[in-house]
């Protein structure tokens, strides 16, 4: 399959809701869905690399960033973690680094862009609360589903 999103809106269009347009695809998996695990956090990936560190199994992590574009919330350590760990995909309202080593990997992930520049880790952040961006509030423990084609988050699991 090279599309979900598509075939999910034909079948479920009332479940749906889709995000604004703007994230780019930079992980080696471009299709990806799970249950949702949220943090809120700015300039500084603690939360991040603690949540990468356990289980992802059927899980996507979504993190606000609050759209920095000053330091990146992921880099290929954090992310070989989370493959290691099973989560299907991570998607960042900010910043991502080491793009090219993390097209290689077997993880979906989605950021509005890339920066060079790791975060202090300071401890800052909240994890599993309602979080909004691209114009979607993500709840923990609802899903969400990505392809080249965007994202968008239903409030029950959808399957094909």
């Amino acid at each position: 399959m090279l599309d979900l999103l598509p075939d999910l809106f034909d079948q479920y269009p009332d479940d749906l809701q889709l995000a604004k347009p703007l994230f780019n695809d930079y992980g080696g998996k471009t299709i990806f869905s799970g249950e949702i695990v949220t943090v809120s956090c700015f300039n500084d990936n603690s939360k991040v690399k603690e949540l990468v560190s356990t289980d992802g199994k059927n899980k996507v992590m979504v993190v606000d960033g609050k759209g920095s574009t000053q330091q990146a919330l992921l880099g290929d350590m954090l992310a070989e973690s989370a493959v290691k760990n099973g989560w299907q995909g991570i998607v960042i309202f900010g910043c991502i680094r080491d793009a090219g080593t993390i097209a290689t990997l077997p993880l979906g992930v989605k950021a509005i862009g890339c920066c060079p520049i790791k975060t202090e880790k300071l401890g800052a952040g909240d994890v599993n609360q309602d979080i909004y961006f691209a114009g979607l509030h993500f709840t923990p423990g609802h899903y969400i589903y990505a392809d080249a084609n965007g994202l968008a988050i239903s409030k029950q699991h959808l399957e094909l």
